[in-house]
């Protein structure tokens, strides 16, 4: 998997604006950016997600998806504001499928799919294909497909007419020729068709939470988008209280864990960790993703670490 370094960028293209992990935790894979492979095809869940990849999912378990598929998803870029990592979101982009992932930078959570190169990605909505090198997503297409919805909203200053359904939206370039179809921001007719006979294709799918009614598209609209409020009971971003040299106390299950506990201790209270690493004969840790945690163990000293 390549991997590239990015300092913040404005925009909603495949370089836009970002944060993320250091790209050392992502392993290098062979193949080079831009080198032919076959078409991908990924299910759209409108306000959910797009394949394997789920609004409100933290960026790990994004990163175990990318490990899990690594002959599709082997050219990925991560992406982020150096200067102030929490400053802007964290994205990783698959350059070759016209795609990428904008995670929150404080939950760490995906909070927006972007699909930014309509032509290299093609989706599966119900029995039916859109987008992709020999499907069109055009206008005339993604409205028989998703059926009537309100009118959308015209960008003048970018030529981009946006077209909006519950979790998802397609925005459109109008040539300028044709703005003369636009009313104070709307279009009157629909499906919209030009004269000559033609529709606009798509350039951007957007997919968000559906929970609130905001209209998530480019530009300042990107920023709508909000992640998808957590299930009851859940541990993710748990509050943590700790006593200097004495125990950490989970607030939400009521774990006290005492610094010099054992690892069976640990078991106990928090389940059994997702992986366990052994760097040296005394040294080793427990990774607990469910809890953004590790703990270290060092000649009988226990040392936390929040991830």
């Amino acid at each position: 998997m390549q991997t590239q370094r990015s300092p913040a960028m404005v925009g909603g293209g495949p370089g836009s604006a970002v944060g993320s992990p250091s790209p050392a935790t992502v392993p290098v894979r062979r193949r080079c950016e831009g080198t032919a492979m076959g078409a991908v095809t990924l299910d759209l869940r409108p306000g959910l997600g797009v394949g394997p990849f789920t609004l409100g999912m933290p960026i790990s378990d994004a990163f175990a998806q990318i490990e899990h598929q690594p002959n599709i998803y082997d050219v990925v870029h991560v992406k982020y504001f150096d200067e102030e990592p929490l400053k802007l979101d964290f994205v990783i982009s698959f350059p070759d499928h016209g795609f990428h992932l904008r995670f929150d930078p404080w939950s760490q959570r995906l909070r927006l799919i972007e699909i930014f190169d309509v032509k290299r990605l093609q989706l599966r909505y119900a029995t039916s294909l859109i987008g992709g090198p020999s499907t069109l997503a055009t206008f005339v297409s993604v409205y028989a497909l998703f059926g009537p919805t309100f009118p959308g909203i015209y960008d003048k200053e970018r030529g981009m007419y946006t077209l909006f359904y519950p979790g998802l939206s397609f925005a459109f370039p109008i040539p300028s020729q044709y703005t003369n179809f636009f009313n104070n921001g709307e279009v009157a007719d629909l499906p919209l068709e030009f004269p000559d006979g033609t529709t606009p294709v798509t350039c951007r799918v957007s997919i968000y939470d559906s929970s609130t009614d905001s209209k998530v598209g480019v530009g300042s609209l990107m920023d709508k988008a909000v992640i998808p409020a957590l299930p009851a009971g859940s541990l993710y971003m748990e509050e943590v209280h700790a006593k200097l040299g004495e125990e950490l106390w989970l607030t939400t299950g009521g774990q006290h864990i005492p610094f010099g506990a054992s690892p069976q201790d640990i078991w106990t209270e928090l389940g059994r960790p997702c992986g366990i690493h052994q760097k040296q004969v005394c040294l080793y840790f427990f990774l607990l993703k469910h809890c953004n945690m590790d703990f270290h163990r060092d000649s009988g000293k226990l040392i936390f670490q929040l991830l």
